[in-house]
């Protein structure tokens, strides 16, 4: 009903002056997205573009809108803003209203030319030229039904109105199937880096084989896991909600431990030597990447501006 009144014209949406491109889902709980987010704004800017990125700050407690930094609170901004802002060093700005935050972005930084929306596609009330939707291959639409009684935040149908649809696969067996055309991307593992020294960056496969002890407070763990366990690694799981703030006592010190980094940028401040983190890295196909040049050339003029 409510992006029926938007598409309607009974409530208001708004432009901003520069592109807007919406990385999202229709289900709750972990997707892809974040890995997607972090590889699109990377990618536009080999394309010499100076992409933004804007987000609710999901599980954050900031009041308003607040820019990320690389020293920011997560429990403040969030996990998932603070790692893309790490990951890519663009400009991040976290807040409820996407609009307010957009316009707070490009008056800090009118520099950029591009913005990335992080889990927007139901924030009807700031205008899109570009929507991505992201579905998880293992878990696809669940049961179908709408939350709370499914994971769905919107129809399935919802799908048909995206620009594009990316499943991202794990490299786990049985990939759910859609009802509907879809580009791929594979999940692959990057570099493993020791919590206290993120710069210093090892193949994965030099560390040793265990025992580890694999914690995640992400949306679908049992991918993690699967990605460990084709290293040959020995290890047990102990695994926390979605977005779960740590503290210090969430974790044994009398064993390595091996994350994500979206969980590692929760734990950086009180890591121990042997805590590390493993990059996940998202590698769409190539018809998509042809896809997204089009795109780029449909709005490279209000870019360049």
């Amino acid at each position: 009903m409510r992006r029926l009144a938007y598409s309607r014209g009974w409530k208001s949406s708004f432009a901003v002056e520069v592109p807007v491109w919406v990385v999202g889902n229709i289900t709750a709980g972990g997707s892809g997205k974040t890995p997607m987010v972090i590889w699109l704004v990377n990618w536009l800017v080999e394309q010499g573009l100076r992409p933004g990125v804007i987000s609710r700050g999901y599980r954050g407690s900031a009041i308003g809108c607040v820019e990320v930094f690389a020293d920011s609170d997560p429990t403040q901004v969030g996990d998932e803003p603070l790692l893309i802002h790490v990951k890519t060093q663009a400009p991040v700005v976290v807040g409820r209203d996407r609009l307010a935050a957009a316009r707070m972005l490009l008056h800090r930084h009118p520099e950029v030319n591009i913005l990335v929306s992080d889990d927007g596609l139901q924030h009807y009330r700031l205008q899109r030229q570009l929507e991505i939707a992201v579905v998880d291959a293992s878990t696809g639409m669940g049961n179908g039904l709408p939350l709370p009684a499914g994971p769905l935040r919107e129809p399935v149908s919802r799908l048909k109105t995206a620009d594009a649809v990316v499943r991202v696969n794990r490299n786990e067996p049985s990939p759910r199937s859609l009802p509907l055309p879809f580009y791929q991307a594979a999940f692959t593992l990057g570099k493993a880096y020791a919590l206290c020294a993120p710069l210093r960056k090892t193949d994965a496969n030099t560390l040793p084989t265990g025992p580890w002890l694999a914690i995640t407070g992400i949306g679908h763990p049992q991918g993690f896991f699967s990605m460990l366990a084709k290293l040959g690694w020995s290890f047990k799981t102990q695994v926390f909600a979605d977005h779960h703030h740590f503290v210090p006592s969430d974790i044994p010190n009398d064993v390595p431990i091996v994350m994500t980094e979206k969980d590692a940028v929760k734990c950086a401040a009180f890591a121990r030597p042997d805590w590390w983190a493993l990059e996940l890295e998202v590698q769409p196909e190539p018809a998509f990447i042809e896809y997204l040049l089009t795109r780029l050339g449909t709005t490279s003029s209000a870019a360049a501006n």
